[in-house]
């Protein structure tokens, strides 16, 4: 009878090992893969870094250039175009957004025909006062300089567009066919020039860039995971 508990102790502790050991290797897994996807995270991130380090580098290089005619270039992103074309005023599109010092008001955004395609061109900002008065629509249709940009997409957290009331959050394509009955090419025009109201937008090369202090994040994980994991092991184990 000894003998037989003796056989069921050794029994239960070999069990108890067996199942310390597995849930030992599955945790070192569940550590690993972790530490693996923290890494893969930071290595993405220096990818991104090297890519907006040559795209600031390719909008600056481009914004050095003198503005080339527009008709008579293909066009490309952050090409400085000069050109003429007929505004409308009517379709005048009034874009809720904040100027350069944090203050609120409206971008006036007009339908422009140059040759035979239509552009939408942003003539910089306004202060909501400034909406529908006939001083903001002083502006030289003959001698346009200015700047390229692909039209960007829509932010979900954005509000719906008033269209009604022409009060705008976003370009979206379907609110500016609606609006104005007409198809506009995915470049935006923004007009350079001295002008008081509205006032020009400044395009820069000064682009978000904050990829290697994401990377340096991911990577800290992945080293304080793995040297708490080592730790744990070797106190534990």
């Amino acid at each position: 009878m000894l003998y037989g508990y003796f056989c069921l102790q050794q029994y239960i502790s070999g069990e108890v090992r067996f199942v310390s050991l597995k849930y030992k290797f599955l945790f070192s897994v569940f550590i690993i893969f972790f530490i693996l996807v923290f890494i893969a995270l930071g290595v993405w991130q220096i990818i991104r870094l090297n890519w907006k380090n040559n795209l600031i580098l390719e909008i600056e290089n481009s914004l050095k250039k003198p503005p080339v005619e527009l008709t008579q270039f293909n066009k490309e992103n952050f090409l400085k175009i000069k050109t003429s074309g007929i505004t409308n005023f009517e379709k005048q599109i009034y874009l809720y957004n904040l100027n350069d010092t944090g203050t609120p008001g409206f971008e006036v955004i007009n339908p422009i025909l140059i040759g035979e395609e239509n552009f939408l061109i942003n003539r910089g900002w306004i202060p909501f006062e400034k909406k529908d008065t006939p001083e903001i629509n002083i502006f030289d249709q003959n001698n346009i300089i200015g700047t390229l940009r692909i039209q960007g997409r829509k932010n979900i957290f954005k509000p719906d567009n008033d269209v009604s009331k022409n009060y705008w959050f976003s370009l979206d394509r379907e609110d500016v066919f609606t609006f104005t009955g007409k198809n506009f090419s995915k470049y935006i025009i923004y007009l350079d020039g001295n002008y008081q109201f509205p006032r020009p937008k400044k395009i820069t090369a000064n682009i978000s860039n904050n990829h290697k202090k994401y990377a340096m994040t991911w990577f800290s994980l992945a080293i304080s995971i793995l040297l708490l994991y080592l730790y744990f092991r070797k106190k534990n184990y």
